[in-house]
């Protein structure tokens, strides 16, 4: 091959189909010999780019037969096997090695920026180093790819760089002196060096001798130094030729040098790399090739869109400085025709119009549509709308293996085990879909939601026997409680089934250190007993399955880490592995990533969330190289990548129809529009808008015939349908909010706590009065002094919650000896404690009364109702008003003889607030006085409140008044059932008269 011969350079323009147009100049460079597309070969970016092209030859030749040429992705591993018998002498003389695995390479950086941050005083986790060894990865991954030598590191340091960088780019000059070492230990070299090395043979090769049929590069803009070179050989053998997508020969020449390298006043150089031209610059550079020397790509595809469009586009990216030329150039010549925007309110607006103009799309007979976005939470909006109408539709940009069913079945088991089977993280385990899938699924499911109802409230204690504990204790009570006693035998049964299956996890975590590889290995072992075969099973079955295998064999290259980082760390890999759907979605719409979009075409293509941050998005800053050091050293700059995006938003501009969405605000906040979207903006004076998508969007969920607001909820049942029981706490709900007892009581609706809720000042009522009723039980009632020794004997059995028992000690101890010493001051003056937690019943008014007293003291025939406070207790105004009865009505059923063997007459009311602070740890106050003033006798408060609750029950129970919600609401402000009774709808509407 002659070096100095004329390079054959073409480019073919976004307005035409890049993969169609590529097939139909290789057709015709075939002619009417089959066999010249079979002695050639294709080289193309990725692996979609070759099925793309596949489908254009199918799409050209309709029914006929050809022999297709061979076609190998620029960015494969496997390029050695897909160039064929180039490599066979290749291999013998070059005798590449081979490239070490991904997961062993990750995890040998990981445990080096362990050592690092161990010498720095930063002790750091294995997840954390993990995470940061991905983005060493990735920059020394550059620093290879654009042929940077370590040399340069020491000399890339500015003066004036603060103290931190310069220690990291000391740690990482050390490691990329000594990396190559190792890899020549181990006989094999990085992924990206072995790539550089196979393209330097590739490039030595066909100079010396060119392979016997046609050689294409077509659609590659990576512009690192090897590619470069190789595509500089390709461009000049006898057959070869580069097809570069979209490159702008139009461009002023003093727009082109614009984009750099342009020496600034101070000797730095310049790049303009946020520009869409740059990188393919970049490219011709290490080519050899001028602008001048690219021609047109002669062919089209058939699916091309005007060239009008492509002109406009272009001149609308031009460079800042050149942005003035747009006040000379015509109307007609700024109009982008065929493209029209679309701008929603909120995400999911944009979601239903975009997948409103998909469905639209399938209207006309062969057309093809597509959704280009990097947004992949806006991708899986579209993909949902879509399903309305039973349309299946592919993301070919995939899903992170952590968000497949697989992937996320290992997080939640590690993180389960993490925490030691804290009941939310063991729950969401253990109600995972994978888990028994097929038969056994609805019994395993029953036993599940019945251990979701054992597990609400406080958090039981630690490990899988603090579960067994709790299901124990439960299985034991007597009491009310959401499952019955049978459930909670049945539960307790069954989770002597599942413990020995989660046991072995537990052991594992329970160690302080242990090696990657033992946790892997356990965790697989848990996942297979739990789930079988099914957590293998499909592309993401696959993807975990190895992954895990990878850990496990080259775990011990990070050494020993602490399980409960394994979580963080499993996610972290989990991340970045991408599974990606098989085909089987609808053959004429598809979801695209922007890497999978390249040289893809439909004849509608919509390009969503064009907001700054998203496309293009946010540079990654480099945790290992400062902006200034990576300038220095010649390393693509943070705005690259907004180049490539800028590229790639041209590129897809070019379809026949062209529809551009945003967003104005996301889920917390308003957004900013896109430079694209503000350019294009800019330049036309503003672009067409879509105008019939917000009507569809909004008439497609809005309701039918006009709205009518809900009214305050009456419910009238029959008589014979109320309850004939009520407790003396349910009273008082009953004349304030007669809804709430109706939806409790009647329609049998019990609001129960959330899963390992925090306890509440109602838990630690509930201990006070524990602790109360064990003194009189127990010690006798009769020692104020025993009080404070039950008091922190029963503390010091809270075992199964020790951060409550450091937090409730101080505050429940007291109030413990406030009480202490009002009994010994209650006892001086003659009551004595005669029945604690109390229950009686007696008829009134036709319907059994019952309640509990917490305590009753006695003296002289004379009887005191004590009731125990955590909060506030109810005002004087409330009892007068009739709606604190309670005290009253536990008055009247002792008067009655309910709490046998308890005799006497109720004349003492009191409250015992028992809060436990430092300035007030307790007060006493009786239930009668206010400001010293009484407004009833003590001997007919008994009387009065049976009497409010005799006329309350007359109305309610036994007659047919309807339930009203918020009858009263000044004394019903808090109800678990407003959401029910919808208050919030008409409650503000009744208060000002309207409706």
């Amino acid at each position: 091959m002659a070096e100095g011969a004329r390079p054959s350079v073409s480019t073919i323009p976004p307005h035409r189909a890049f993969v169609d147009a590529l097939a139909a100049g290789l057709l015709a460079r075939a002619g009417d010999d089959p066999m010249v597309l079979a002695r050639g070969l294709v080289l193309l970016p990725n692996n979609r780019s070759c099925r793309a092209l596949s489908d254009a030859f199918v799409r050209r030749l309709g029914t006929r037969g050809l022999l297709l040429p061979r076609m190998a992705p620029i960015g494969g591993l496997d390029l050695d096997e897909a160039v064929g018998v180039a490599f066979d002498d290749l291999g013998h003389a070059a005798e590449i090695p081979a490239a070490i695995d991904g997961c062993a390479r990750r995890l040998m950086l990981a445990r080096l920026v362990q050592r690092f941050g161990d010498l720095e005083g930063r002790p750091m986790g294995a997840a954390e180093a993990v995470r940061l060894a991905g983005q060493l990865a990735r920059t020394l991954d550059q620093l290879v790819a654009e042929e940077v030598p370590a040399s340069r590191l020491a000399e890339a340091v500015p003066e004036n760089v603060a103290a931190h960088w310069q220690q990291t780019l000391k740690f990482l000059r050390i490691v990329t002196e000594q990396w190559p070492e190792v890899l020549s230990g181990l006989g094999q070299t990085d992924a990206v060096a072995r790539r550089n090395l196979m393209f330097d043979g590739l490039a030595r090769c066909w100079r010396d001798d060119p392979p016997p049929g046609f050689v294409i590069a077509a659609g590659i803009t990576t512009s690192a130094p090897a590619v470069g070179r190789l595509l500089r050989v390709i461009s000049r053998l006898p057959d070869g030729e580069v097809v570069l997508p979209g490159l702008d020969l139009g461009m002023a020449d003093e727009e082109w040098d614009l984009l750099g390298p342009v020496e600034t006043g101070d000797g730095r150089v310049y790049h303009c790399e946020s520009h869409p031209q740059f990188q393919l610059k970049l490219l011709l550079d290490h080519m050899g090739v001028g602008r001048g020397e690219v021609t047109r790509w002669r062919w089209g595809g058939g699916r091309d869109a005007p060239a009008a469009r492509t002109r406009a586009v272009e001149a609308a990216m031009t460079p800042a400085e050149t942005t003035g030329k747009w006040q000379d150039m015509s109307a007609r010549d700024r109009r982008i025709p065929g493209v029209r925007f679309f701008e929603a309110a909120t995400p999911g607006e944009e979601a239903q119009a975009i997948a409103l103009a998909l469905r639209r799309a399938l209207d006309t007979p062969e057309q093809t549509a597509a959704l280009v976005s990097p947004d992949r939470g806006l991708a899986r909006r579209v993909a949902a709308h879509l399903k309305r109408w039973g349309i299946a539709i592919d993301d070919s940009a995939g899903l992170p293996l952590s968000r497949t069913p697989a992937g996320a079945f290992l997080a939640l088991l590690a993180d389960a085990a993490a925490e030691r089977f804290a009941p939310v993280a063991l729950l969401a385990l253990l109600k995972h879909p994978l888990i028994r899938a097929g038969e056994e699924r609805l019994g395993w499911l029953e036993e599940v939601r019945a251990l979701d109802k054992a597990l609400r409230g406080p958090r039981p204690g630690a490990g899988l026997d603090g579960i067994a504990t709790h299901l124990a204790q439960l299985a034991a009570l007597q009491g009310p409680h959401w499952l019955d006693r049978e459930e909670r035998l049945a539960l307790a049964g069954w989770w002597a089934t599942v413990e020995p299956l989660l046991r072995p996890l537990e052991q594992a975590f329970a160690e302080r250190r242990v090696t990657l590889t033992a946790l892997v290995e356990v965790l697989i072992a848990a996942g297979e007993t739990l789930c079988g075969d099914a957590l293998w099973a499909g592309p993401a079955g696959r993807a975990a399955s190895d992954l895990l295998v990878r850990l496990g064999q080259h775990g011990g290259a990070l050494g020993e880490v602490d399980p409960a980082e394994l979580p963080a760390l499993l996610v972290h890999m989990m991340d970045e592995v991408a599974v990606r759907p098989p085909a089987g979605g609808h053959p004429r719409l598809a979801i695209y990533g922007l890497i999978e979009a390249r040289l893809q075409r439909a004849d509608l293509m919509i390009l969503g969330s064009l907001n700054e941050g998203v496309w293009p998005a946010l540079p990654s800053p480099d945790p290992w190289l400062a902006p200034r050091i990576r300038a220095e050293l010649g390393l693509p700059g943070l705005e690259r990548r907004i180049g490539l995006a800028a590229h790639d938003f041209v590129s897809a501009l070019g379809a026949p129809q062209v529809l551009v969405t945003r967003a104005r605000r996301d889920v917390s906040k308003p957004t900013i529009a896109s430079r694209l979207w503000l350019r294009l903006e800019a330049m036309t004076g503003g672009m067409p808008r879509q105008p019939l998508l917000p009507g569809w969007a909004a008439g497609l969920d809005a309701p039918q015939g006009k709205a009518r607001p809900v009214g305050r909820p009456a419910p009238r049942p029959p008589a014979d349908q109320r309850p004939k029981k009520i407790s003396v706490t349910a009273v008082d709900k009953l004349k304030a909010d007669p809804y709430e007892f109706y939806a409790k009581h009647i329609l049998r609706l019990v609001r129960r706590d959330p899963v390992d809720v925090d306890p509440s000042a109602a838990d630690r009522g509930n201990a006070m009065h524990a602790i109360m009723e064990a003194w009189v039980k127990e010690d006798g009632g009769r020692d104020p002094a025993l009080l404070i020794a039950r008091a922190e004997k029963m503390i010091g059995d809270w075992t199964e919650h020790p951060l409550l028992r450091v937090l409730w000690q101080p505050r429940v101890l007291r109030a413990v000896q406030w009480a202490a010493e009002q009994l010994g001051s209650d006892m001086a003056d003659g009551w004595l404690p005669v029945a604690v937690e109390a229950r009686g019943e007696r008829t009134h008014a036709g319907v059994a009364l019952n309640g509990r007293a917490d305590r009753i003291d006695a003296r002289d025939g004379a009887l005191r109702i004590v009731d125990y406070k955590t909060g506030k207790p109810p005002s004087t105004r409330q009892l007068k008003a009739g709606f604190a009865l309670q005290l009253g009505l536990l008055g009247w059923l002792a008067d009655q003889g309910a709490f046998d063997p308890v005799t006497g007459t109720a004349l003492r009311f009191d409250y015992w607030r028992l809060s436990g602070g430092r300035e007030k740890p307790g007060e006493a106050r009786s239930a009668l006085k206010e400001k010293k003033s009484d407004w009833i006798e003590p001997e007919a408060f008994a009387a009065f409140c049976a009497a409010e609750f005799a006329d309350a029950a007359e109305k309610y129970l036994t007659g047919t008044q309807p339930f009203v919600a918020k009858l009263h609401p000044q004394y019903a402000l808090f109800s678990d059932y407003d959401q029910l009774a919808r208050v919030a709808e008409w409650l503000g509407r009744e208060r000002t008269g309207d409706g």
